[in-house]
């Protein structure tokens, strides 16, 4: 790559954004960003991110764009439109968006951009904020597969994975299904450890056997640790899985598959949002099921 098909514009720079821009930059790039909030571009700035005054500013003439952005609300209001990004970016340019959004509003995105003559990647991430910075991060990606092939390079300065899926929205459904499991995982948890509580198991006793049992799978053990001390600060919160799990009702209902588990488990977090927790942890499942069983806190 010569130095100007080293630019890149980074759209978001949040909780996922800002570290993971710091990645690109770190191996060479030229990163210029833009974000709504001004503290988060002061953040960036500090961190040795060049900053521009407004998203078409940012995308001006560079070949890469990257997304990361909160909902589908973002997406359109950033895109689309009059003042929309998709009109600023340059013709062959090719624009990556990261983030957890449905497919419809996915695929508003790509006509517009297949009408300017963008290659419009769908490249959601999966992870979470707490492991971003050490490039642990896996992609699923669909949209046109030259463009996929020829950005490799900048996919793999923030992601350890990337798994190519299809022309068209197969990355957002891949996202969407793994984010259900996620979010099941996290509602079976709290059932398994309330009821072995409730037959006289010691907090960490159960957390080992999870551990050393057949269900130990990556999410499992990740979420064994900060419950060791129940510690519930949020990698991703009550709020946002509750997000992600209507998301995943509507592709259903979209595609014709009866989510069953998914819907009970949307219930589940907007009960812990009513009761105030929605920016605890999504593992926030576990006080969920304790309250209900009239458990109170565990001896550590």
């Amino acid at each position: 790559m010569t130095d100007t098909s080293k630019q890149v514009a980074f759209i978001g720079v949040g909780k996922m954004g800002l570290p993971m821009s710091e990645l690109v930059a770190r191996a060479g790039f030229g990163v210029t960003a833009f974000d709504q909030s001004a503290a988060r571009l002061k953040e960036a700035r500090e961190h040795g991110i060049a900053v521009a005054g407004s998203p078409a500013e940012a995308v001006n003439g560079r070949p890469w764009v990257i997304t990361s952005l909160p909902d589908d609300a973002a997406l359109r209001a950033v895109m689309l439109g009059p003042t929309g990004l998709i009109g600023a970016i340059a013709p062959k340019a090719v624009l990556i968006e990261t983030s957890t959004v449905s497919a419809e509003a996915s695929a508003e995105v790509d006509a517009a951009a297949q009408a300017r003559g963008i290659s419009y990647l769908r490249a959601p991430v999966s992870g979470n904020a707490s492991i971003v910075h050490t490039g642990a991060l896996s992609c699923f990606v669909s949209g046109p597969k030259e463009a996929f092939e020829i950005a490799k390079p900048l996919l793999a300065s923030f992601t350890r994975a990337q798994t190519y899926l299809g022309a068209s929205e197969e990355a957002r459904y891949a996202k969407l299904a793994v984010n259900l499991m996620i979010a099941v995982s996290a509602a079976m948890m709290a059932e398994s450890l309330a009821l072995a509580r409730k037959g006289g198991i010691g907090w960490q006793d159960i957390l080992n056997v999870l551990d050393e049992s057949a269900v130990a799978s990556p999410m499992v053990k990740y979420k064994t640790a900060p419950l060791r001390k129940r510690d519930f600060v949020s990698s991703f919160s009550c709020k946002q899985m509750a997000k992600d799990l209507d998301l995943i009702l509507g592709a259903g209902h979209a595609v014709g598959v009866p989510l069953q588990l998914a819907a009970q488990v949307r219930e589940t977090y907007g009960a812990l949002i009513a009761q105030g927790e929605g920016e605890t942890d999504f593992i926030a499942t576990v006080k969920h099921l304790e309250r209900l069983s009239g458990l109170g806190e565990p001896k550590l």
